[in-house]
Parts: C-alpha cells; structure tokens; sequence
C-alpha cells in the first residue's frame, strides 16, 4: 500500500501542510523540520504521484537553466545539489540544463544565459559575475518574464528574485573572531581571495578584515592577494608573502586554494605555525583540518544552494508560486579536527 502524506505527517509529528510544503519544497518551512519530513518520508518509502502531475506538465513545457562556475571542490557540492534537484523535476515532466562555464568571466556568464534563453529556458539560475552587464542581462530576462535566481554570490539591486547563498560578509567576520583568538601579538595577517567580480568573495574580505581591525588592534593587515581559485597562485602568494614579511602569523582564504597554501607552508617548514582559516567542508578541506594544516574551517551548505534554486524556479513556473524571502542564507558552520563528522 502507497505510503500517504497523512502517515508522514503522524510519523514526524507536523500537518500534511507542513508534509506538503518540506515534500514539494514550497512556502516557507523551517529547514530542520523540512529535513526530518524528507528523511521520514524516504524512510518509509513514499513515492509521489507524479502520473497526474506530468499530464499536467505535457501541456505547459518548463525548463530550467543552471549555470554554474568556476570548477572548484565546492561548486562541486553545488553541482551536486543542482543534480539532484535535477532529478527530482525532470520526474515531473520539467526539463534541466546544467551549464559549467570555466571562470567568473563576464562574456561567458552572459553568452550562456542567453544560450540558455534560446535553448527554450524561462527560468535561470546562476552564479553571477559582478558586473553591470550581467545585471542588466538579469533586468533584461525579468522583463521577458524569465525569473532568475542568484547562487552563492548575489547582485543586489537586479530585478532577479532572490538569493540562495552565505551571508559572506557575516562569514567573513566569523572568521576574524576565531583568527582574533588564535594569532600571537603584532602578528601580519595574509588575505587571499578567488576572483575581484564574486561579490561573495569581496563581502567576506570585508567582514574580516573589519572585524579584525575593530578586535586587534595590534593586527597588521596585508593587502588582498586574489589567486583566482587556483592552488598553484595561491602556492605562489603565500610563498612570496612569506619570504618577504617574516611576520605574519595567519592566512585567511576567502575562497579555494587552500591545496596551495598549506602545500607552500609545508615546503617553508611553517605547518601549524602560521595559522590557516578557510571557506568549505570539502573532502580535501577536511583532511587538511584533520592533519592540523588548517585551523578553522567555515561550512557554506553547497549542496543546498544547487538543490534549492531548481526547486524555486520550478514551483514559481509550474505552481505559480511567488518567492517570499529576497534572501535564503545558508548556515555558517564552524568546524576543527575536533568536531568533524
């Protein structure tokens, strides 16, 4: 006998609205709640009746575009969620095309929404460049009555209609007041960032350099090196910092390339002596924590800022339902060699 929505709902406690809402991912739901009902639900082995629900979709075509970039550990979380969202809508007669465009360049962002656009999509989801152009390509596909979403880093003032990502600059002064606890007096502090256009990467630089200058004074700052999401530019960075300033004390990455950093600390002999405080709960990541390589690591949820934003396009075009929330931050965890699962 099919499992119902009613038995789901018993089970976990909560209405068959609620059921509802966490199943198909609409309305506003507290995330914890939402897990619970989607695991009890997967638990008992509910299958929803998409038969009627493709019947419906034969008759109004939706497709849905992603764009997702650049090729890092942690947009590979992202892409995972993105595919499993994938799966979910395609099952209910929608369609997904997921696009990988290889850095934060302008040209390429634009170039494949609008290929996106003329593939047939009337959603998009991207993670944005910063850049005019890009807002106006985004203002240009709202008037088309094309909604877009924003992934992990955000372009406020466009006329997409919401943001799923970190609160960066939030994230940014997080990882000030660990670095704060940890630096020895009069130490120099290392920034490195990804690309200058990913307004996530430039609000966490903020967060954290603010925060750290209002909690130590006695701090130096060294200007922002950005390495482009690349472990060997960010190898080069910190081994040139290092050579010149003898100093400095912590390293602070505000996106990929911590590969690189620890790689230039180990070859200097400085593992562990210059402290290391980093972005994203990857693999990789986590056994640098574990070997005492990194110091803090600050989770992001990548999984759920690929999943979410194909749910959102779809029920907005498919139930017509509205966005209600501009903003959907996602948790900023703090995790050491002590705490990780």
């Amino acid at each position: 006998m099919a499992v119902t929505s009613q038995q789901i709902a018993d089970a976990a406690g909560v209405s068959r609205g609620t059921v509802d809402r966490a199943l198909n991912n609409r309305g506003r739901i507290n995330p914890e709640v939402a897990e619970r009902v989607r695991r009890i639900a997967k638990e008992m082995g509910y299958q929803p009746n998409r038969a009627g629900r493709a019947l419906v979709m034969s008759r109004r075509a939706i497709k849905i575009g992603v764009i997702i970039q650049p090729k890092t550990p942690f947009m590979g979380k992202v892409m995972e969620g993105a595919i499993e969202a994938k799966k979910e809508v395609e099952q209910m007669g929608a369609e997904v095309l997921i696009r990988e465009i290889e850095s934060m360049d302008v040209d390429q962002t634009i170039n494949t929404m609008q290929e996106l656009k003329e593939a047939g999509c009337n959603g998009i989801a991207v993670v944005p460049a910063e850049d005019e152009r890009v807002r106006n390509t985004i203002d240009a596909f709202a008037a088309e009555h094309i909604p877009v979403v924003t992934i992990n880093c955000d372009i406020q003032g466009s006329k997409r209609i919401c943001f799923i990502g970190p609160d960066a600059l939030q994230g940014g002064r997080v990882a000030a007041g660990l670095m704060a606890e940890i630096l020895p007096k009069d130490s120099r502090v290392l920034m490195i960032s990804g690309y200058p256009t990913n307004n996530s990467n430039k609000n966490r630089i903020s967060g954290f350099s603010e925060e750290l200058v209002s909690c130590r004074e006695d701090i130096k700052l060294l200007d922002v090196q950005y390495a482009f999401e690349d472990d060997r530019m960010s190898e080069m960075i910190t081994k040139g910092m290092l050579k010149e300033y003898d100093d400095i004390g912590g390293i602070y990455l505000s996106a990929s390339g911590v590969q690189g950093v620890c790689k230039a600390l180990e070859e200097l002999g400085m593992t562990g002596r210059v402290k290391v405080i980093s972005n994203d709960l990857t693999d990789q990541n986590k056994q640098f924590l574990r070997e005492g390589k990194v110091q803090f690591l600050l989770g992001q949820e990548g999984h759920r800022q690929g999943y979410e934003p194909v749910q959102i396009l779809f029920n907005k075009l498919f139930y017509g339902n509205e966005r209600e929330a501009e903003f959907t931050y996602t948790e900023i965890s703090i995790k050491t060699k002590y705490n990780l699962v």
